[in-house]
């Protein structure tokens, strides 16, 4: 247990603390007495999470801290948080028309579990999966986070259903590349058959 995967654990444990915040802020809504210290309670928690996956990064590069359990944490750590706070910000409203549409959480978990099942395949076919990371994919990041802050923060009086839409484009892309990339392993030579 590194300091760099410590920091990552923090992270996953920040995610509940994250989702309560927000159910609360939005129960406050409800009640007719929106408690704004909540809403801005759980906005930091939010960016202090998504700020430490780029300091445990930094850490296990810069003191040589990388290890096995820090290469299983981070991805656990990345997609709970991102998928916490879409299905939080899809259930629960942070005022009239501010929450995300059920079928953007939706899109985007289907797209991660059709990856991880070619992510499963591939292994079983090859026992090795070599994944780059795409140009799409680290757009398809940015606008996520881009539309939950967009929910969270309300500045912009604007319906966040733009930039959802506008989200959802590059989710779709990211996951059709990733699959094409995914086939093109499949039909490298000596791949055909599952090695014993």
């Amino acid at each position: 247990m590194t300091f760099a995967s410590q920091i990552t654990l923090t992270r996953i444990l920040l995610v509940p603390v994250f989702a309560v915040l927000a159910v609360y802020y939005a129960a406050s809504l409800d009640a007719g007495h929106p408690n704004e210290i909540l809403r801005w309670s759980a906005v930091g928690v939010f960016v202090l999470a998504a700020a430490s996956d780029g300091l445990d990064g930094f850490i296990a590069r810069r003191f040589n801290q990388q290890s096995r359990l820090g290469s299983i944490l981070d991805p656990i750590a990345d997609k709970s948080l991102v998928l916490t706070a879409l299905i939080t910000l899809s259930v629960v409203e942070w005022g009239a028309n501010w929450s995300l549409p059920i079928w953007f959480s939706v899109l985007v978990i289907a797209r991660d579990i059709i990856i991880l099942g070619g992510i499963m395949v591939l292994h079983l076919v090859n026992h090795h999966v070599h994944i780059d990371p795409h140009w799409s994919g680290k757009v398809c990041t940015f606008l996520l986070m881009f539309t939950l802050g967009w929910v969270m923060l309300k500045f912009v009086p604007v319906s966040p259903l733009y930039p959802t839409c506008i989200a959802a484009v590059f989710v779709v892309l990211s996951g059709f590349f990733y699959i094409r990339m995914g086939i093109r392993q499949l039909q490298e030579p000596g791949h055909d058959q599952p090695q014993p």
